[in-house]
């Protein structure tokens, strides 16, 4: 089997084989990354009250994250674009590391402020450019299998997180999470020293290379459609923790359950939405993220029933499993030509959701309570499913 990885020349160099190792490397990285950014989801509550700060103070740590990340994807793709790329995901992880323990240890808002800021220049330039890497570890016939790989590591990383960190949380303090994450942070790091390969500089990354993908009208639907579902998840998803406080009134030990069955139905959507993407991402996104807006609607109108917000979590983990690959392949198909930027797109536009969902849930949670911060994320979810499913009937009556 060969793969060809440009030089800095413009020349092809070949290799014999697939390198598994480094893909694995790389899934290890972003599951590092984007775990630690959503640990606080399932851990506000003691956040908060350790430092002192209200629920909707605490969830700006999600929020701080996501901005910086929305920033750093595209900068760290052009700014690092004559480094070789081996060399830059090193830096990108111990970002992982230094940030956790910093959060670890932090005695004050701002300093677990300023730990979430750090996590989010690693976590937008390692998400960034990780999928067009795995392009370049293995020949051109691999090269979705490898992509399914990197994703399964976001994915599961966006499910288990909240989970995890509800049982560390409780069994050994909210701290002790963070430095778990530092600890997930050190074993990706050794296994890319030993496994990445020299990834010399390759693609044309730029600002007019991501504005010409965005006059690609699929690039754009799939951006507005990120826009719409993510911003509705996150919404809810950052204060799910109190929401099952204050609506069915659940402890802590019932609350890490639901969590973990969340987790492990995402894993298993995730699967799903793999499957229902190879034949068609657009399909799946459809069905996956009307079944989010579903799970929402039961929540906000029954949602007191233990019973119903159980199973409306854990239909909402599923759903969710099955949308980041979902998407992924969307953004991909439309811009695999120049993976990179695409990857920095969608990045930007994925945190620039997170964030808008993080901080409008806080300020719903505030002011209406955690009923309107489930129907927000019905709405988001619904109308990202309608805008995906009206755009592929218009075009396929165009086509007629």
């Amino acid at each position: 089997m060969l793969d060809h990885i440009p030089s800095p020349g413009g020349d092809a160099r070949t290799i014999e084989h697939a390198r598994w190792g480094a893909v694995v490397s790389m899934t290890l990285g972003v599951f590092g990354l984007v775990t630690a950014e959503f640990l606080p989801v399932s851990l506000l509550t003691p956040i908060s009250s350790d430092l002192n700060v209200t629920s909707g103070l605490a969830g700006q740590s999600i929020t701080m994250t996501a901005i910086v990340a929305a920033i750093a994807g595209p900068a760290v793709i052009i700014g690092t674009r004559k480094f070789d790329r081996r060399w830059t995901v090193l830096a990108l992880t111990m970002t992982l590391i230094i940030s956790s323990l910093i959060a670890a240890a932090a005695n004050s808002i701002h300093m677990l402020l300023a730990a979430r800021f750090l996590l989010g220049i690693g976590l937008g330039g390692f998400w960034a450019m990780s999928a067009a890497l795995a392009m370049r570890l293995v020949p051109p016939h691999l090269m979705p299998r490898a992509m399914a790989i990197i994703m399964a590591g976001v994915s599961l990383a966006t499910v288990c997180a909240a989970p995890l960190g509800a049982w560390i949380g409780a069994t050994m303090g909210w701290r002790a999470a963070f430095g778990l994450s530092a600890g997930i942070g050190g074993v990706a790091l050794l296994v890319q020293a030993f496994t990445l390969p020299a990834l010399p500089p390759s693609g044309h990354a730029g600002l007019a290379t991501m504005a010409a993908l965005l006059r690609r009208p699929a690039m754009r639907l799939g951006l507005v459609t990120i826009l719409l579902v993510i911003t509705g998840h996150f919404a809810g998803f950052t204060y799910i923790r109190p929401f099952l406080e204050r609506v069915p009134h659940l402890g802590v030990e019932t609350i890490s359950l639901i969590l973990l069955a969340y987790g492990v139905a995402g894993f298993f959507g995730n699967l799903l939405g793999g499957f229902v993407s190879e034949r068609s991402p657009r399909l799946s996104i459809t069905i996956f993220a009307s079944l989010i807006a579903a799970a929402a609607v039961s929540m906000a109108v029954a949602g007191s029933s233990e019973i119903v917000a159980a199973t409306a979590v854990a239909i909402w983990g599923l759903a969710f499993g099955a949308i980041p690959v979902s998407l992924q392949s969307f953004v991909v198909r439309a811009g695999s030509d120049e993976a990179e930027s695409a990857g920095a797109l969608m990045l930007t536009t994925f945190q620039i959701a997170i964030s808008s969902g993080a901080v409008l849930g806080g300020i719903l949670i505030e002011t209406q309570g955690p009923i309107a911060v489930v129907t927000f994320l019905a709405a988001g979810a619904l109308l990202g499913a309608s805008v995906m499913a009206s755009r592929g009937q218009q075009r396929r009556l165009s086509m007629g």
